[in-house]
């Protein structure tokens, strides 16, 4: 029976033709994963052995610059043996929360004053220079002003984290914001939208491109804002372990906590391009999209 015939009796059969194209571009997916991941390999062995062997040649001073087996046993007396302020796993887990809280405080306030903001021009010209100024102080100088105000506990790490996220959000929301096409907002206000509405069907989804793409970055901040005000001043954290090691002249155990922190960024990267994909979902595929699936 003919695709055609099929299509009259009520349903499509797919064209032989098609159906290979499919395998074909299924086994091209296939084979592009499968390079990616052997150059991935690759690199990591090239710059890992080529590290080890720089250090055993003494070309590399491994008392500064650490030895690859070096950072593997301090992993390894990290996990096994804890640290002198705890276990390596309490201490990963303050890190983690004080990220997680600033991560999430951060961008609820990003996106709030940046859609605000950006759907505002008043409200903008009147905020836009004290956001500049206090975009340009430097972040350790707040993490200082944190510890010192609010002292050695959990309430500064996650402050700072969060205000290092909220300029990433924010400025990307904005901008989302402004790029949102005015002849379909003045479209919905027509039909008798209220702003609410309009915020909500039309700017949100329409800058959700620019605000998911700044969670990608806005992570990252949020672990290097936690680390920063743990070395200003901390009881526990990932960054108090840090410091300890740096102090002590040890950079296998530096290049070992850069190592795990490095693993959970990994982690919060693939859970944030899960929710992208869940959310953009209505979105048609971009070039780049297309040319991945092809």
């Amino acid at each position: 029976m003919s695709a055609t015939t099929a299509q009259h009796a009520g349903y499509y059969v797919i064209p032989p033709d098609e159906v290979a194209l499919q395998a074909s571009a299924r086994r091209a997916r296939s084979r592009r994963t499968m390079w990616v991941w052997i150059g991935r390999a690759a690199l990591l062995v090239f710059v890992i052995g080529g590290w080890q062997l720089c250090t055993q040649l003494g070309w590399v001073d491994k008392f500064f610059y650490g030895q690859p087996s070096g950072i593997w046993n301090s992993l390894v007396k990290l996990f096994t043996q804890g640290t002198a302020f705890g276990s390596i796993w309490e201490n990963l887990w303050i890190t983690v929360q004080e990220a997680l809280l600033g991560f999430l405080l951060g961008t609820a306030a990003g996106v709030l004053f940046g859609i605000v903001l950006g759907s505002n021009r008043y409200l903008a010209s009147v905020f836009g220079p004290y956001i500049k100024v206090v975009n340009s102080i430097p972040r350790i100088l707040l993490g200082a002003i944190f510890v010192v105000a609010f002292g050695l506990g959990m309430f500064p790490k996650v402050l700072l984290a969060a205000v290092l996220v909220f300029f990433v959000v924010f400025f990307n929301a904005f901008q989302g914001v402004r790029e949102v096409d005015q002849n379909l907002v003045a479209n919905v206000r027509v039909l008798g939208a209220s702003p609410l509405q309009v915020a909500r069907h039309v700017t949100i989804p329409s800058a959700m491109t620019w605000i998911i793409a700044s969670l990608h970055t806005a992570f990252g901040f949020a672990i290097i804002g936690a680390l920063v005000a743990e070395v200003l001043g901390a009881q526990k954290g990932m960054g108090l372990i840090i410091t300890q090691a740096s102090g002590n002249f040890d950079p296998d155990t530096v290049f070992a906590c850069m190592a795990i922190i490095a693993v959970v960024t990994l982690v919060a990267e693939y859970l944030i391009t899960q929710l992208e994909r869940v959310l953009l979902r209505w979105r048609p595929p971009n070039r780049s999209e297309t040319q991945q699936a092809i």
